[in-house]
Parts: structure tokens; sequence; C-alpha cells
């Protein structure tokens, strides 16, 4: 299936700028290219408030962004993990996208700003998730939240850190409520069949993948651990239901699709829901894409209802 008209205007846009050299590519100066994307970034919604807040961290403190509604206390709470491969973004780059979610899902959403690889390989950003999960359920009630009502969520990189934090809070006995996952990575392998069909698409291909994969494992085995690898896990029952949301033109769509099927044989209530034409990280360009925006609503339903009353 191609990409959808206004996808393909996108990648259209950037095909025109240099690849980089994935050999030679260090972390700075792939970040400093996120620049480019500047220009497609999103207002934010009006309506929500948005405070900056620091937890506690593993390894000193941790920034993070609360993203409030105006509804009435106390509200399910929903912890945001931003993507970037490991390597990049951070609070401003999700801006939208989490004060979106907190609008739709009448939720307060904490995002947070998790150390990234090389600088600080895997395990920290691991480390650093569940470190968050734990503090913002500590501070539930100070954020005018209800500590009943938890979710995790996260896109790409930052939805590996939401299930894995999900199912090590389950193995600490913190049940959490629900998980969004949109299209999470899943498995440092690398060798599904969409890896092979989507090679080449646009925004997030095979090769940049990998290339992520090596400034974030500290060795080719670390990836065979199922905190780095989440559909290596041995044991998935009794974690939270899940709303998995994948793209058609992506080279992690089947890893994602495969981890919710491992999810639903283990006993997991799962909603899947693919969108067709679109390619890696379409979600974050609302009102640049309408299944960005639908997906953005889809997915703050879901949380709406996982975690109402």
């Amino acid at each position: 299936m191609p990409l959808d008209p206004q996808a393909q205007a996108i990648a259209d846009q950037f095909a025109r700028l240099p690849r980089p050299d994935l050999d030679t590519l260090n972390a700075a100066a792939y970040r400093a290219g996120l620049a480019a994307f500047a220009a497609l970034a999103p207002a934010l919604d009006a309506g929500i408030r948005i405070d900056n807040l620091v937890l506690d961290g593993p390894a000193g403190p941790l920034a993070a962004r609360a993203y409030q509604p105006g509804s009435a206390d106390p509200r399910p709470l929903v912890v945001y993990f931003h993507g970037g491969g490991f390597v990049s973004c951070g609070l401003d780059t999700h801006d939208a996208l989490c004060s979106r979610l907190a609008l739709l899902a009448d939720a307060i959403v904490v995002s947070i700003d998790y150390r990234l690889a090389p600088e600080h390989p895997y395990p920290a950003a691991v480390d650093d998730a569940v470190a968050a999960v734990q503090a913002v359920h500590r501070a539930a009630a100070t954020l005018g939240a209800d500590p009943a009502r938890i979710a995790v969520a996260g896109d790409s990189a930052g939805a590996t850190l939401a299930t894995v934090s999900a199912r090590l809070m389950r193995d600490s006995g913190l049940c959490l409520a629900h998980q969004l996952l949109i299209y999470p990575v899943t498995d440092s392998a690398c060798d599904t069949a969409s890896h092979r069909e989507h090679g080449d698409a646009p925004i997030l291909d095979s090769g940049l993948m990998r290339w992520f994969w090596r400034q974030y494992l500290p060795n080719p085995e670390a990836g065979l651990d199922p905190r780095a690898s989440p559909l290596r896990a041995p044991e998935l029952a009794a974690m939270p239901p899940a709303t998995v949301i994948t793209a058609g033109i992506d080279p992690l769509r089947d890893e994602g699709e495969a981890y919710a099927l491992a999810l639903v044989a283990a006993g997991v209530p799962v909603t899947l829901r693919r969108w067709p034409g679109q390619f890696h990280g379409f979600a974050s360009l609302l009102g640049q894409l309408d299944a960005a925006d639908e997906a953005l609503a889809f997915a703050a339903a879901q949380l709406r209802g996982a975690l109402a009353r």
C-alpha cells in the first residue's frame, strides 16, 4: 500500500534533505538535524495548564512536565515517555502530543525527560522510567490525580519504556490501569518482514533503527534482555490492558503487532489498530496529517475508557 497523500507530501519534503552517513553519524549531529522538523511543530491546545516538575531519579533529578486539563479533581494520570530512538527528543518535542492527549483523555499527563544514549546507555532509560512511574505514583495526590487510575504511554522508544516499566511495576506489586503503545520498539533483532518490506521507509528506515540500537546498547547481547526488547519477555500475564497503534509503512510495524499478539496470548486485553499508509512518527504531526489527529483521538478515547471510574 502506498503512503497516504498527506504523508507522501511530508515524505517528499524530507526526501530533499541530505541523508546522513550512518557509519560516521554521531548523536549530536543527529539531534541537530532534527531541527528540520521544527517547522512541522503544531500549536499547543488551549485550556491546558503546563507545569514543569522535578522527580527523584536513580542518578539524580529527573525533569518532567505536567499537562492538566480543567476538569475537577481527582483526575486519572498518564505517565508519558517520548520517542526518539532512545537518543533524541525530549519534553519540548512532545509538548503538543501530550497537551492533546491530556485534553482529549481528560487526564493529567506527566511527560518524562529520561536520560538519553549514547551518553547514558541502556539500562539508564529503563531505570529512569521505573523511577518516574514510582515517583509520579507517590506524587499523585499532590498533582490532583487518583493514584488508583494511572496509565503509562509512549511512542516508539518511549512506548518501549512504557511497557517495560508496566511489566516491572507488575512485578513490584503496583498495578497500572492501562498501557498505550504507539508504534513501539519491541525487538533489537530488526529482522521482521516489515523491516524487509519497508526498510527504506521515510522518517525511519531500517538502517537508522539499527543505528539507534547501536547508540543505546552497551553491547549487542544486551538487546536480548527483555528490558531492552520487551517481545523477548518470558511472562506477560497480568500486564495492564493495552492499546497498540502501528503504522502501515513502518519497519517497526510487525514487531509492534507481534508484541500485541504476545500480550493477547498471555491473556491481556489488547486493542490493536494499524494506520495504513502512514510512516513511523506520524502521530506527532498534529494539524499536518489527518491521521495524526485521528490516532490521538482514538488513543485518548482508549485511555478515557480504561481510566473511567
